[in-house]
């Protein structure tokens, strides 16, 4: 259910840049969204599909792009990609001696393009 006010939301910013461009209609928006987000891409659709009813943007299909999580050693400041699984990491695959990391990309949600006519 929480994806229903980020899709008021999205919907919002695509309807603004429809109407900035002149389009007749919203082909599909192509998300990127990072892999620590608990949006559902199911749900995320479907509330699209009722939230556009009525608009450009209606039957616009939502494209999404998962990006990895990446953390950062504090120690020798290596960045590497990491599943869902292994986070945390046990170590620093550079370093070794590092146990502590931070996040440095996996909760993006941002609009990467539209297609529209």
């Amino acid at each position: 259910m929480h994806e229903l006010p980020v899709v008021k939301n999205l919907v919002e910013i695509v309807l603004q840049h429809a109407e900035m461009n002149r389009a007749e209609r919203v082909v599909s928006i192509t998300l990127e969204i990072g892999e620590l987000s608990d949006l559902e891409d199911e749900w995320m659709q479907k509330y699209f599909n009722f939230v556009s009813r009525g608009t450009v943007a209606e039957e616009a299909e939502l494209v999404i792009h998962r990006c990895p999580v990446v953390v950062q050693c504090s120690e020798c400041n290596r960045r590497f990609e990491v599943s869902l699984e292994e986070l945390p990491p046990d170590k620093c695959p550079a370093c070794s001696n590092c146990e502590k990391f931070n996040v440095v990309k996996g909760k993006e949600f941002y609009i990467r393009e539209m297609k529209v006519i």
